[in-house]
């Protein structure tokens, strides 16, 4: 068996540690016990992207991402969007990004370098609560989702002050798609206050495989 390889690790702002792991051309990031992403599963990740831009219809779109992680949201997204669009991923952790740049290169397969693309090193309730009908779509894939792993802050976006920073930051017909670990009940209803929502349940892996993860679009109303 291939031994796994600890490459590198990060503070994370607020608390925690992420731990970036190899095994021969398979990635992991890591806290404490729990694998937060692979570069084994993606298909959950990937729906995030498309199902939220096929609502939208916008070869132009303007796109915030919430997490860059292993990148598989945004070329998903730049897979959808045509040369006109404008995809801005809002990473927190500064190590998140210099792997994507160096260790993990080959994995997001240039797409850091699409000129499409826009990676400021913030928290993504920064952007959006300094948005006013600025996004087509928010994609949203940070920490575990709103039953969050990783930093308490993160809770804020999930939050009813949160939810409405982000309906105010999409223009009307816009957007806003979560990626969760599970289903949540309590958050979906506090979704429903204000955005028309589908609630869906997607595989991590190919062809119906893997985990099951919910992914909830929310739409705002015209």
């Amino acid at each position: 068996m291939v031994p796994r390889e600890l490459i590198d690790s990060a503070e994370i702002p607020g608390g925690g540690v992420l731990k970036l792991f190899r095994r021969g051309d398979d990635w992991s990031i890591m806290l404490g016990g729990n694998e937060l992403m692979s570069s084994r599963v993606r298909g959950s990740e990937e729906a995030l992207a498309t199902l939220a831009l096929e609502r939208i219809g916008r070869a132009d779109a303007n796109v915030l991402i919430g997490g860059l992680g292993m990148g598989f949201t945004l070329r998903a997204a730049l897979a959808v969007l045509g040369a006109r669009a404008r995809l801005t991923v809002a990473e927190l952790v500064p190590a998140v990004i210099d792997w994507a740049h160096g260790a993990m290169a080959a994995v997001h397969e240039g797409s850091l370098d699409d000129p499409r693309v826009v990676i400021i090193e913030t928290d993504v309730g920064a952007l959006i609560r300094a948005g006013s009908e600025t996004y087509d779509a928010i994609l949203l894939d940070v920490d575990n989702g709103p039953d969050g792993l990783t930093r308490g802050g993160n809770n804020a976006l999930y939050s009813t002050r949160g939810l409405a920073a982000a309906r105010s930051a999409l223009r009307p017909g816009g957007v806003l798609a979560i990626w969760s670990a599970g289903a949540d009940a309590a958050f979906a209803r506090r979704l429903r206050d204000g955005f028309a929502v589908e609630e869906m349940v997607v595989r991590s892996g190919s062809g119906g495989k893997g985990a099951r993860h919910i992914i909830w679009l929310a739409e705002r109303s015209r």
